[in-house]
């Protein structure tokens, strides 16, 4: 079973939102970087990407936490889904890939 742990927002100007999201979560981020801004707000991750856009995300996109990463976008892509960015090392020993299902919406997809 996977679980969403995390909640992805591509942004264009990172300082605006990192302004916004500080202001409407009510804490500062745990991670600051030029690359990446995270929050983590009772245990649910919240990210500001400046990247997203040019990585195929559409909006904020929900991550889920997956055991295979490539079996579950074979199962996705086999159900109907779209890849919109192909898997990725991002640190950590952490790969990530999107996908969209039939409507457009974003799944994110996450391996430890």
């Amino acid at each position: 079973m996977s679980a969403v742990n995390t909640l992805i927002y591509p942004v264009a100007d990172l300082d605006a939102a990192k302004s916004v999201f500080t202001a409407l979560l009510g804490v500062q981020p745990h991670t600051d970087q030029p690359y990446y801004v995270g929050y983590n707000v009772d245990g649910q991750e919240l990210a500001l990407d400046p990247n997203g856009h040019r990585k195929g995300l559409k909006g904020a996109t929900p991550f889920w936490s997956v055991d295979d990463l490539e079996a579950t976008i074979g199962a996705l892509v086999e159900a109907g889904a779209t890849v919109t960015q192909q898997p990725m090392d991002v640190g950590g020993g952490r790969r990530t890939a999107s996908l969209a299902d039939a409507d457009g919406n974003m799944i994110g997809l996450m391996q430890d």
